[in-house]
């Protein structure tokens, strides 16, 4: 059986098919962040657990940002220069 190479590839292997100033968009829920989190960097932060919040992701799933909607997500990523993707 000849190995797909969709499915064998590392992450940093799959980072490096796009272009390094390539990013992800996808909704997430504030309980993922709560989870994640330590305490100190969001104290002040008012989060309903089930409230929808959009992060940016480098290609290798790394979480660079976490906003409150999709469209300043897509903003701060431009910001920086970055190019932009949605997943759903």
């Amino acid at each position: 059986m000849t190995p797909n190479p969709m499915i064998d590839l590392t992450t940093e292997a799959f980072a490096a098919l796009g272009a390094p100033d390539l990013v992800y968009v996808r909704p997430i829920k504030a309980s993922e962040i709560l989870a994640s989190t330590p305490a100190a960097q969001i104290e002040g932060f008012a989060l309903d657990p089930e409230q929808t919040l959009y992060a940016v992701h480098r290609a290798d799933g790394e979480r660079l940002a976490v906003m409150t909607d999709k469209n300043a997500a897509v903003a701060a990523a431009l910001a920086h220069e970055l190019a932009p993707v949605s997943v759903h």
